[in-house]
């Protein structure tokens, strides 16, 4: 019976490490900082200390360079969205002609991408789901109206905040998806006159439910993978004491009737 202890223990401790060495992993991840320096420029931007902004982007760049050179972890796509939005935060919070609004849409959308990237469930872009539905529905109701004025404010609204999204929903939408989304999009700016005039609502709603879609998606790998683990390793842990157990008793009892055979 000490043996089966014994052996039942070597098992959890074999099976278990993983997850404390997957734990000190994470808590010193580089992406994990690379999320943190996205984050400061942000709170340094909304307090307008654009300086400052300008070094912790600067400071990003060079950190991100380090972790993609080490660890190779970005897709193509990851690295030219990640730089793309960096390079437009500093360019727009730099510029003389920019003002507040701007700098910190700038700012937001670069925080987004980081964000996209580093999270692997319910990004922060997501949260943004009440000002941009609320945006798009003011502005169909304004075509539906026939307002012309409140029509176009409502869409440059809901066109700004969807540039805000639209890097993160590059990362973590389908492919086919992101472009019958944009496709849609970019026919509702160009034509938005034509649409206006017509006022009918069925390019509007379908481009509405595009979004709502997007926005409820379920994102897989929802549970902690670290999760995942202990309840296979505990499941592995119970078959494998049972089989020990069932083999242990299996022998003893073919020692007993061997005995039992000997007797005169």
């Amino acid at each position: 019976m000490k043996k089966a202890k014994l052996v039942v223990l070597l098992m959890l401790l074999i099976l278990l490490k993983p997850i404390s060495i997957s734990v000190y992993a994470d808590q010193d991840s580089p992406i994990d900082e690379l999320d943190t320096l996205s984050d400061e420029a942000l709170q340094l931007v909304k307090s307008e200390r654009y300086d400052d902004a300008k070094k912790i982007l600067d400071y990003f760049s060079n950190q991100f360079s380090i972790v993609k050179q080490q660890q190779r972890t970005f897709t193509m796509d990851e690295l030219q969205i990640l730089t793309g939005a960096r390079d437009e935060a500093v360019e727009v919070i730099t510029s003389p002609s920019a003002d507040t609004n701007e700098r910190i849409n700038s700012a937001i959308k670069f925080r987004l991408a980081v964000d996209a990237v580093s999270s692997g469930q319910q990004p922060l872009w997501t949260q943004m789901e009440e000002q941009v539905m609320a945006s798009y529905r003011e502005m169909k109701d304004a075509a539906i109206n026939q307002n012309k004025v409140e029509y176009e404010a409502k869409l440059n609204s809901f066109l700004t905040l969807y540039q805000i999204i639209n890097p993160s929903l590059k990362l973590d939408v389908t492919t086919a998806q992101f472009q019958k989304l944009n496709t849609l999009v970019d026919f509702l700016d160009t034509y938005r006159l034509q649409v206006f005039t017509k006022a009918e609502t069925k390019e509007l709603d379908e481009l509405e439910a595009e979004l709502e879609d997007v926005f409820n998606q379920v994102y897989e790998d929802e549970a902690d993978p670290s999760l995942w683990w202990v309840i296979i390793s505990t499941g592995s842990i119970i078959i494998l004491t049972l089989s020990y157990v069932g083999w242990r008793k299996y022998l003893g009892d073919k020692e007993e009737k061997r005995r039992r055979h000997k007797r005169p």
